[in-house]
């Protein structure tokens, strides 16, 4: 049973998050056919660097899902299977083991969600935004175009996180799947048989955090 939940969990996961994601999120724009002027072209980049902290959050929420997942199906055996007085340090043993799988992951992934705000990201600024309108909200945020800003920049959000998880979860998996059986000979079970497939998520399996808006500064 333990073998079947942790697996479940895992594959549980990766399908809720990509379900989510491919329901409402629209494919990211590709580069604008338009020539796109220098000045255009240097505010939607300095855009985009103002949202590094925002792209790492993304791609530190996207690597620690299957963590959070794995971690909270292991919460039942140990209360149920590990003795009392050895919880305490298995406990730790498995947090551990999520720790080194997030800080082994988390650098492929951020490295990529940053060259897709490079890319993907811009160009669909470039597109959205004319220059004047680039121009305001990287000077001064409080202005008439950061209601725009606010309704155009979920869907550049939900389209890059859709992105970057088809791109990364290769990764992801691989890792995630060698962290499961770290986590089962910690807690003296079996390893499950290897699922032929991911089937259907059931419930809400939690949500990677959208990058928040970038604080207003001038250039």
């Amino acid at each position: 049973m333990m073998q079947r939940l942790l697996c479940s969990a895992l594959l549980a996961g990766f399908a809720a998050l990509a379900q989510a994601q491919t329901s409402t999120a629209p494919a990211m724009a590709a580069a604008p056919a338009a020539t796109t002027s220098p000045a255009k072209h240097d505010l939607a980049k300095r855009w985009v660097a103002v949202q590094d902290p925002a792209l790492d959050n993304l791609a530190r929420n996207v690597v620690e899902l299957p963590a959070r997942q794995l971690l909270a199906a292991a919460e039942p055996v140990l209360r149920g299977k590990v003795p009392a007085d050895k919880r305490e340090a298995v406990a730790k043993q498995l947090q551990d083991a999520a720790r080194k799988y997030v800080d082994e992951t988390t650098p492929a992934v951020r490295k990529r969600a940053q060259e897709l705000g490079q890319s993907d990201l811009q160009a669909s600024i470039e597109e959205k935004y004319t220059e004047d309108e680039l121009r305001q909200i990287v000077t001064f945020f409080e202005s008439p175009t950061f209601k725009k800003m606010q309704q155009t920049q979920p869907q550049i959000d939900q389209a890059l996180q859709r992105k970057l998880v088809t791109e990364m979860q290769p990764t992801i998996e691989g890792k995630a799947r060698a962290l499961q059986v770290s986590m089962t000979k910690i807690l003296g079970v079996a390893p499950p048989p290897a699922a032929a497939s991911a089937g259907p998520a059931s419930g809400n399996a939690g949500k990677a955090a959208r990058p928040a808006a970038p604080a207003a500064s001038k250039p």
